[in-house]
């Protein structure tokens, strides 16, 4: 099978390479990425990348600590099912399915991929693979923040950082369907694409002054480092800030701090995917490319806005 690998670390996405790695029609399912107990082989009609991952050290080893390089990076995929080991509840060969994978094995960036069947979750026929890749990583990590940990309720209000972005566009959407005042932030360029995806206002970090927002419920922040401290000085009484930066530099002062890491579930992608079949949250891609041209659409030479998807099979 094709499949994009990466050796090294300070190579960055310039490092990644289409290589040809054995056909899994040719292996044990027991054989192939160290397919387990409660594995699945999905073959992998989309795939999606985070754009820091190469910077995470499950990349680079498996869950012993082990080298497994040249890894295949990518951790979101839309697919069908091929095959099944013992264990794996819930799903048949044959099915469309959506999810991410599990950090320390090798992605989504290739023909077929090895997952956990409790990562994926089934995929509506109405429902375009391109558009399930695009909303496994983006589309829990919004979910989680705003409701698991930052318990959002209809009413309050929420400063939504990067609302232009992958991340950010889901979690405005999330945000405004759930009845929250949502005001976004990001560069000047950012502000209408943040508005049409359901800011109520937008705040240009260059250009204008963060600490005019005044307090808010929630603060959902993907930036860090001095924004991510500063934004803690809005959060209102018994608010919450939550990132995905790292443990946070800065906490409000009567409120709470949360960073987390987003965690698979299979209710909370199907919750997504209604919400996409029904109109109430569209996605917010970018670039669409072939594996065979992944490795340039991961080193563009303009900036792109929005999520980039390999469309692995036509």
């Amino acid at each position: 099978m094709k499949a994009v690998v990466v050796t090294d670390e300070a190579a960055g996405t310039a490092g990644m390479t289409l290589v040809e790695r054995p056909d899994p029609d040719t292996v044990t399912l027991a054989s192939l990425s160290g397919a387990n107990y409660g594995d699945v082989v999905v073959e992998v009609h989309a795939s999606g990348f985070t754009g820091d991952e190469l910077e995470w050290p499950s990349t680079w080893i498996d869950r012993l600590g082990r080298d497994r390089t040249p890894s295949i990076p990518g951790h979101e995929v839309a697919g069908v099912v091929s095959a099944l080991s013992y264990g794996a509840a819930g799903l048949a060969v044959g099915q469309r399915v959506f999810g991410i994978t599990d950090w320390t094995r090798d992605g989504t960036l290739a023909e077929y991929v090895v997952v956990e069947a409790r990562n994926l979750a089934p995929l509506p026929g109405d429902v375009d693979f391109t558009v399930g890749a695009s909303l496994t990583m983006t589309g829990l990590t919004a979910w989680q923040g705003l409701f698991e940990h930052g318990h959002l309720r209809v009413g309050q209000s929420v400063l939504v950082h990067g609302a232009a972005g992958a991340v950010g566009s889901m979690a405005t959407q999330l945000a405004r369907e759930a009845g929250a005042y949502v005001i976004g932030t990001g560069r000047a360029a950012g502000r209408q694409a943040a508005l049409d995806f359901g800011a109520n206002e937008f705040i240009d970090l260059e250009n204008d002054t963060l600490e005019d927002v005044g307090g808010v419920d929630l603060v959902f922040d993907v930036f860090g480092g001095d924004i991510g401290k500063r934004s803690a000085r809005l959060v209102r009484a018994g608010g919450t800030l939550v990132t995905v930066t790292g443990p946070p530099e800065g906490r409000p002062a009567d409120g709470v701090a949360i960073d987390f890491v987003v965690v698979p579930d299979r209710a909370q992608l199907s919750e997504i995917a209604r919400r996409v079949r029904d109109g109430r949250v569209r996605t917010n891609i970018g670039t669409v490319a072939a594996l065979d041209d992944a490795v340039a659409a991961f080193n563009p030479t303009e900036r792109v806005k929005g999520k980039t998807i390999i469309r692995v099979r036509p």
